[in-house]
């Protein structure tokens, strides 16, 4: 008696989802123009859907295989009904794979239901959003149990008419839930809204180079002649930025790994890109269902497309909390651009209205009269080295490796890093120089900070200056202006081998050009900087060469692309946003369950951080010291290696 009824209930819901995504669509076009190749990114949608975001998907096995049950069951199970019940096809070769695909997606409808069971306080639940989330297990088991049930008589398991009235009303009742849930709701804002605008985020993705094992870590230039500069309204976001915001299937793997939010300022990944969604959708903020931005627990805004994103939905000092560090965008399993948006919003609050909190307006003004965010005089760039007699490029003209320096010139800490770096670089014989005073700053916290202005003046003026000379590769101790020189540079014209000092480091031990005694004793962990890490893919040479020296070497809790943000980056040092606690204690606690007595750094940045938390604390050193301490030398050069780090 039921199956009549399938083939108009499947229009239906169709006719409905097709109203429902035109409607979606409408939506994102709001958005501001972003070309896209169309056909060659839906033909590539399938691969990344099954492979990329599921390499993503699978660091969780419990949601890795749920996934698989539901999603893959789903996308089968509905194919499958519009053949056999839609098109009457009754033929056992799509029949048994019908009732195997509402089996499976039954039992990972049960794995869902399992993992929301909890309350929102029990963890690591209470990162994931609730309300309507909460019925998804019930629409999905409906939808699996309708059709398994209908499909049986197809099958010859149970003869036509079984049941009467009132297994029919049961059934239609359950088959109406679960498309209605599935199909129809996906397309209008339901909680399987990400499986459709998912789909079409992977297809049309603002950074293609993601997929396939790519990275795609650089920062987009900003028009500077355009009317306005950066984001003030969510429908100032490019077209596709939106969809991927609509993309978000609320898991809050990104709140779980966030150090602002960890650390109690008021920023949750999550929660922006609600927020996004909200204002562009005109919701109330009540809506969701998750956890809020900290200290925004009673906040109730309605969200408008028309209107500021400051003023009606979002709080200045939420963009000003993030360090920029990706772990919320290494951590995404829809592979949504949380840090494009906060920059692209900073860049606006900077540039047009001039409100860079904390100490962020005084450092972009030193930026612009001295070209360092200290305020340094120009001409002392190069006191670090005036003993060190290291050739100058405008003197040589060309070197097989051009050293850059970065701010660390100018701080007396990390001057003991670069003077290290250089000793091991001469020890392993190295064609080697530097610019000197003509170095200007890479221009990595103008840009984080949204002055896109002051950081193309720089960037364009150090690729005038390195154009003049001829290098094979840079090196830098600096993550910050590793990502600068070697990623984001290029768009301004500037295409350049970068690589930090540990790659080099480790290249020149295997060449057997440096040696190093391994007889080191003590307990040693090594923290990731989130800018060499999960931005540039560089974990294995400062681990090789640590591995080298005899340390008992442990891995933090969280480290590799996991690794914890030290809070050094994206500005936060100057923005200054309060919180609960420092994130530099945060991580420092980290090293501390290791029982670790030494921490090995890469970057200046984080060698300041970690040296900032309050003793007693593990010793924090860079690899370039450590390398040093134990650089295997013939003994005549014994002598003059005293004399420098005498001199330091």
């Amino acid at each position: 008696m039921f199956e009549p009824v399938i083939p108009y209930l499947l229009v239906l819901a169709f006719a409905l989802a097709a109203i429902g995504a035109a409607r979606r669509v409408r939506l994102w076009r709001r958005g501001q123009s972003s070309p896209v190749h169309f056909w060659r990114g839906l033909a590539a949608m399938p691969r990344r859907y099954l492979v990329d975001l599921h390499h993503v998907v699978a660091r969780d096995k419990y949601m890795s295989n749920t996934h698989v049950a539901t999603g893959g069951g789903f996308v089968l199970a509905l194919v499958l009904v519009v053949l056999v019940h839609g098109l009457g096809l009754h033929s056992a070769w799509l029949v048994w794979p019908l009732l195997a695909a509402s089996l499976l997606m039954a039992v990972g409808a049960l794995f869902v239901w399992k993992r929301r069971r909890k309350p929102a306080s029990e963890l690591p639940n209470s990162r994931l959003s609730r309300g309507p989330w909460q019925r998804l297990p019930k629409s999905l088991l409906a939808f699996a149990l309708g059709f398994f049930i209908a499909t049986l008589p197809a099958a010859g398991i149970l003869p036509e008419g079984t049941g009467g009235a009132l297994l029919t009303l049961l059934l239609l009742a359950l088959c109406t839930w679960g498309l209605g849930e599935l199909v129809f709701g996906m397309a209008w804002g339901g909680p399987m809204k990400h499986a459709f605008a998912g789909a079409l985020h992977l297809a049309f993705h603002r950074r293609q180079a993601r997929f396939g094992g790519g990275r795609d870590t650089g920062l987009k230039a900003l028009d500077l002649t355009a009317d306005k500069l950066g984001v003030e309204k969510v429908t100032d976001f490019k077209w596709n930025q939106l969809l991927g915001f609509d993309a978000c299937v609320q898991c809050g793997r990104c709140e779980s790994k966030c150090p602002a939010f960890a650390a109690g300022q008021p920023l949750n990944p999550k929660k922006l890109i609600q927020d996004m969604v909200i204002s562009l959708a005109a919701q109330e903020e009540v809506s969701y269902r998750g956890s809020p931005h900290p200290g925004q627990e009673n906040a109730a805004r309605t969200g408008c497309p028309d209107k500021p994103l400051v003023e009606s939905m979002l709080d200045s000092q939420t963009l000003w909390s993030c360090t920029t560090c990706r772990a919320c965008v290494e951590e995404c399993p829809m592979m949504i651009e949380h840090v494009d948006a906060v920059v692209d919003m900073r860049r606006f609050l900077t540039l047009e209205r001039g409100q860079t909190p904390g100490k962020g307006q005084e450092v972009l003004e030193n930026l612009i009269a001295t070209d360092n965010p200290g305020g340094m005089a120009p001409a002392s760039r190069s006191n670090w080295a005036a003993d060190l007699n290291i050739p100058l490029m405008k003197e040589v003209q060309e070197a097989d490796v051009l050293l850059w320096v970065g701010d660390g010139a100018f701080d007396m800490r990390n001057q003991r890093t670069l003077r290290a770096l250089v000793q091991l670089l001469r020890a392993g014989g190295v064609d080697l120089a530097y610019l000197g005073n003509e170095e200007l700053d890479s221009g990595d916290l103008a840009r984080r900070l949204g002055d896109e202005a002051t950081f193309q003046r720089l960037a364009k003026a150090n690729i005038k200056t390195l154009g003049k000379y001829r290098f094979n590769r840079i090196v830098t101790a600096d993550p910050h202006s590793l990502q600068c020189l070697g990623t984001e540079y290029a768009e301004l014209g500037g295409d350049y081998r970068v690589e930090h000092h540990s790659e080099l480091l480790a290249e020149l031990h295997r060449n057997g050009k440096l040696a190093f005694n391994g007889g080191q004793s003590g307990k040693l962990t090594y923290h990731d900087p989130c800018y060499l890490g999960r931005y540039n893919g560089v974990y294995d040479a400062p681990r090789y060469l640590l591995d080298q020296l005899g340390f008992e070497r442990s891995e933090m809790e969280r480290s590799g692309f996991r690794s914890r943000c030290c809070g050094g980056g994206g500005g936060a040092p100057v923005t200054d946003i309060p919180g609960e606690r420092r994130i530099a204690d945060m991580r420092m606690d980290d090293a501390r369950e290791v029982d670790a007595e030494l921490m090995a750094v890469a970057c200046p940045q984080c060698t300041l951080m970690m040296e900032g938390v309050v003793e007693p604390r593990p010793q924090v050193k860079d690899i370039a010291e450590l390398l040093l301490e134990a650089l295997a030398q013939p003994a005549q050069e014994q002598p003059q290696r005293q004399k420098e780090e005498a001199h330091v």
